[in-house]
């Protein structure tokens, strides 16, 4: 989604609000992303009674209503997503990068963490593909964690219930009729999908999610919004939950050169970063002793 917008003042109170999200989840609205603090909080304002964004601060500085604050907080994130986002991104890692790491795992155990997941479109996606090629998954104890800050987005990530607009974005028509149902003018996930992830409200600064290590981990558009220091201490985190050798999907204007030592760029699959400590760079580090 474009932010481009009319061009608007950065006032005092926004600015609070600003600071509001950024204290709260790390994530920064620039001045050329303003405009999305009066487009999204009128619902908020109209819902409180409330004339314009300097009385909203005004009640969130008087700091007994919580509820609230949670409220302008979900409302600033930017919970844009879609079903299979970046389609080639979601092939390889069906085609190449899984079947990699499951000849790797001789314990037939595989761990996904999707972070900043949003709404649900990704993890979902992910769940689809192990459903149409369970054959291949046959006897694994497959885990897919799904975490996100917004508590809104995660209540509907667990609902499992979507848009004709939602389904229509970058989903299958055989995926849909196979996988969901209509419920009214939405569409409903099936059980045995919606059972498959574990959506969890978690903040990627101070992650709380179940211990152990992943195999592959996806923050994919979530650190273009934190600054360089935030991202290093993102990377950080993500790092400590990643598996030696495990895998680490960004996106497309994500990278992690020059904010972390913990991932190096794969030389097999594209687009992808590997934890240090495993096969690949082991035996990259032996070719370059060799030489």
């Amino acid at each position: 989604m474009s932010d481009a917008a009319p061009c608007t003042t950065f006032t005092g109170a926004m600015r609070v609000l600003a600071g509001l999200l950024e204290s709260r989840t790390g994530q920064i609205l620039s001045e050329n992303r303003i405009w999305r603090i009066e487009t999204a909080l009128k619902p908020i304002l109209r819902a409180n009674g409330l004339t314009d964004l300097e009385a909203l601060v005004s009640r969130l500085l008087s700091g007994i209503e919580r509820q609230l604050s949670d409220d302008v907080v979900n409302a600033l994130l930017n919970n844009e997503s879609s079903f299979f986002r970046d389609l080639q991104t979601f092939e390889m890692i069906s085609r190449e990068l899984l079947p990699h790491i499951q000849a790797t795992r001789p314990d037939k155990v595989l761990r996904v963490w999707c972070a900043g997941c949003s709404t649900g479109q990704e993890a979902y996606s992910l769940a689809i593909q192990f459903q149409k090629n369970a054959e291949l998954w046959r006897g694994w104890r497959i885990s897919i964690l799904a975490t996100d800050i917004s508590t809104a987005a995660i209540a509907r990530a667990q609902s499992g219930i979507f848009s004709q607009i939602d389904v229509q974005r970058g989903l299958a028509i055989t995926d849909l009729l196979a996988c969901f149902e209509p419920v009214g003018d939405d569409w409903k996930i099936n059980e045995d999908l919606r059972r498959m992830v574990d959506f969890r409200t978690d903040n990627l600064l101070e992650p709380k999610v179940p211990g152990g290590h992943y195999d592959l981990i996806l923050c994919r558009n979530v650190l273009l919004y934190f600054s360089l220091e935030m991202r290093r201490k993102v990377f950080d985190r993500l790092a400590q939950y990643s598996r030696p050798g495990g895998y680490l999907m960004l996106g497309a204007g994500e990278t992690v050169i020059g904010q972390t030592d913990d991932f190096l760029s794969s030389r097999e699959f594209r687009g992808s970063y590997e934890r240090r400590g495993g096969l690949g760079e082991v035996a990259e580090h032996t070719i370059r002793r060799a030489r």
